[in-house]
């Protein structure tokens, strides 16, 4: 069954989000151990958080 282009463009926005995940983690290790942990709580406090697209994505 092909896929819809709201389901491409969807996989799509997944794509991106990984190359924004990937800076992120490539800027960590020139952060001092204070920057680390408000960026930490920064993505804790994020909202929708990634989990919860994967738990709405779950959902049946």
């Amino acid at each position: 069954m092909p896929l819809s282009g709201e389901a491409i463009r969807t996989m799509n926005y997944v794509d991106d989000i990984s190359v924004t995940l990937r800076r992120i983690l490539s800027v960590l290790p020139v952060l001092t151990p204070e920057e680390r942990e408000r960026v930490a709580e920064h993505v804790r406090h994020a909202d929708p958080s990634y989990e919860s697209v994967v738990t709405a994505l779950s959902a049946k």
